[in-house]
């Protein structure tokens, strides 16, 4: 069972069937049932839970709010001259030098390296016992912390040398395709009460819950799945007329300061459609996998109007 949000947000010591999460879970155990759940992961990249929203409210040039730092590195090497364009090919095929919409990114620069080979060696270029110097191209790029593996197998099988020289440095540059919230904007600015009342219609929200309407047309509008407060000052910093969200507190809504509409429209609202997302992502990956959609509705608020 592939969910979104998990059935255990708190440590268990116990599964004795007193609660519905423990009952869940000893259903699930009794029926050897794997439980997979994708939460957080799936609000934080570009094609996930905001992505969702953004669709559905027909915004265009969207992009992350509040991308994460510390999930890219830098990887330096150096090689001879007439190999750098291949070994260059083989790390932006293994994943590296992308750089928001621009791939096969790096620099690279003109040196001199100098070594000598030791007597068990067999080496690429020079003698052994011999210090020898060999103009090298040093090369420059970027890639995903993850990939890292994937990089320096690329790297070693492609290069020459016995011994590969090359340095590996955590880079602070923010990975714009993950993190939290996305941004983005209407083709057409509305009024506050027309931008209300999309918002109502396009999520199929019972209600929305929001700050004073300003006025100002409503054009580039933030959004952030289940509960996203936390990104407030982010959305106001981001120049953004509405922000779209749940789970707001009392006092969290006199934060906006007339700098934005707040708009909550529900956790459970905010997030409802993912479950066509997981659809359409296994789908794509397991085309021959029989896929059932539940038809019940989890969201334990009710509204009465």
């Amino acid at each position: 069972m592939i969910t979104h949000h998990p059935i255990v947000f708190k440590g268990l010591k116990k599964i004795t069937g007193k609660t519905y999460v423990e009952r869940v879970i000893l259903k699930a155990i009794r029926n050897n049932i794997a439980l997979y759940a994708i939460h957080t992961n799936l609000d934080h990249v570009k094609n996930g839970v905001n992505a969702v929203i953004c669709d559905r409210l027909g915004l265009k040039n969207t992009k992350i709010l509040n991308p994460k730092k510390g999930l890219l590195k830098k990887l330096v090497t150096f090689c001879p001259l007439d190999i750098a364009p291949a070994l260059r090919n083989a790390l932006f095929e293994a994943g590296a030098g992308s750089i928001g919409e621009y791939g096969d990114c790096s620099f690279n620069t003109k040196g001199t390296g100098t070594f000598k080979a030791g007597p068990n060696t067999d080496p690429y270029v020079g003698e052994k016992g011999v210090l020898h110097e060999e103009q090298e191209t040093r090369i420059e790029t970027i890639f995903p912390a993850q990939q890292e593996r994937k990089i320096i197998l690329a790297l070693l099988e492609n290069h020459p040398y016995e011994e590969v020289a090359y340095d590996i440095y955590p880079v602070e540059n923010k990975l714009d395709t993950v993190g939290s919230g996305m941004i983005g904007w209407l083709e057409e600015g509305l009024d506050g009460t027309t931008f209300l009342k999309l918002v109502k219609e396009r999520m199929d929200a019972t209600v929305v819950r929001h700050t004073r309407l300003l006025p100002k047309t409503i054009r580039k509008v933030a959004v952030c799945g289940g509960s996203g407060s936390f990104l407030l000052q982010q959305a106001i910093a981001a120049g953004a007329d509405a922000f779209v969200t749940a789970d707001f507190k009392y006092h969290e809504f006199f934060d906006s300061e007339d700098k934005l509409v707040i708009a909550d429209i529900g956790h459970f609202e905010t997030e409802q459609f993912t479950s066509n997302l997981l659809i359409d992502i296994i789908q794509e990956k397991f085309p021959n996998f029989a896929i059932r959609l539940t038809e019940h509705n989890t969201n334990p608020i009710n509204y009465f109007i």
